[in-house]
């Protein structure tokens, strides 16, 4: 490889082990120790890689003696291949982190299905009616819940599927336990609706919403939820007493919100840049003096944000295929692809060492940094 060649290579040249699918990435998930990422395609199928890194970069770093100077040479083979599954559905299908290093998948036969990291389907956990559209689970109660679009079920276990009593005309295939596992943020139409699901399942609040929701996050404490809407920006909710305002002004559907721990901030994909805000001062009743100005503005919309688990670090995703990580707070960023296919998914690892990329162009990466680079 020659000396223009090496100047032409990204970040994301020499950091990533990139696949590519069939078709767009619809979303992606680390397993819950972290040694496997499952990618879910719009062709219903689900990828499967293994997070350990046989080349991994502090194995290919270099300091000059002379200089000083820190270089990091590309990989010499190929990543182990992923490992596919068969269609579960006519379209993407949910999932969610299972056991250990599993996963659970929503089917269109209406079975929640036990994916191991190897790619094996193990027995039904969930039998319901209709196709699943919403699914998730949580580690720490134990409990799967489902949803076909109309009915939600909650599954202990291998128990069988218990209905909650809510059933509403337009679909919904956003679902979401609080931290603890206690409760349940169901979309439901233009609405939320939050459930008690400790012992028998009761119905804490409903909250009207001005659009559906597009996806539903929880702030690490349990003490917030923030919704993003199909049109019109994303919702703060307070779960406790149901008090709801409206973060408008977004040129995009805002697809992805998350919450930064080390931070105490809020992100949302879906604005001409990373916008963000301090939970000091939350964008409640028109307040703005919490709003973060992290990166740097541009013509190209965002639309994946994820935060870092152990830093005040904030990756994006563009839909030019960029991707940056910026300085919760600050204008820097890194810049680790500054083209390629439209970001759909971002996710960081439990470690924060890795960072999962799915894209339009059925590019699935997972992005693995060297120890010392954030520092």
């Amino acid at each position: 490889m020659n000396q223009q060649t090496m100047q032409n290579l990204t970040l994301f040249d020499l950091l990533a082990r990139s696949w590519r699918r069939p078709s767009a990435i619809a979303g992606l998930r680390f397993s819950t120790d972290g040694s496997a990422v499952a990618f879910t395609s719009v062709d219903g199928t689900v990828a499967i890689a293994t997070v350990a890194d046989h080349e991994t970069p502090e194995s290919r770093l270099r300091v000059s003696h002379d200089l000083g100077q820190t270089t990091i040479r590309p990989r010499e083979k190929p990543p182990v291949p992923l490992i596919a599954t068969a269609a579960f559905g006519d379209g993407d299908v949910p999932l969610a982190a299972h056991a250990h290093s599993g996963f659970l998948v929503g089917a269109a036969s209406g079975e929640v299905l036990p994916l191991t990291a190897g790619g094996e389907v193990v027995a039904p956990l969930v039998r319901i009616e209709g196709p699943i559209v919403a699914l998730d689970h949580s580690a720490r109660a134990d409990t799967t819940a489902v949803g076909n679009g109309h009915d939600i079920f909650l599954s202990r276990g291998q128990d069988d599927a218990v209905q909650l009593g809510c059933r509403v005309t337009s679909s919904t295939d956003t679902l979401a336990f609080s931290p603890g596992g206690r409760r349940l943020a169901c979309g439901l139409g233009e609405g939320l609706s939050i459930w008690a699901v400790e012992g028998d399942a009761a119905l804490i609040r409903d909250v009207s919403l001005p659009a559906r929701p597009a996806s539903i996050r929880w702030s690490d404490d349990g003490t917030w939820l923030a919704c993003g809407l199909e049109t019109g920006g994303f919702a703060l909710v307070d779960p406790v007493d149901g008090h709801s305002s409206i973060v408008a002004g977004f040129p995009s559907p805002v697809r992805t919100v998350c919450w930064s721990q080390p931070a105490d901030a809020l992100f949302a994909s879906g604005a001409f840049r990373i916008a963000g805000w301090s939970m000091t001062a939350p964008p409640v009743g028109g307040e703005t003096s919490g709003a973060l100005e992290t990166g740097r503005a541009g013509l190209i919309l965002v639309e994946a944000v994820a935060a870092h688990p152990e830093k005040k670090l904030i990756a994006a995703g563009y839909a030019n295929g960029r991707i940056t990580i910026a300085q919760i707070g600050a204008r820097d960023e890194l810049l680790v692809r500054p083209l390629g296919s439209a970001v759909t998914a971002l996710a960081w690892s439990g470690d924060g060492r890795h960072l999962a990329v799915g894209a339009v162009d059925g590019t699935a990466a997972i992005i693995t940094f060297p120890a010392q680079m954030f520092k």
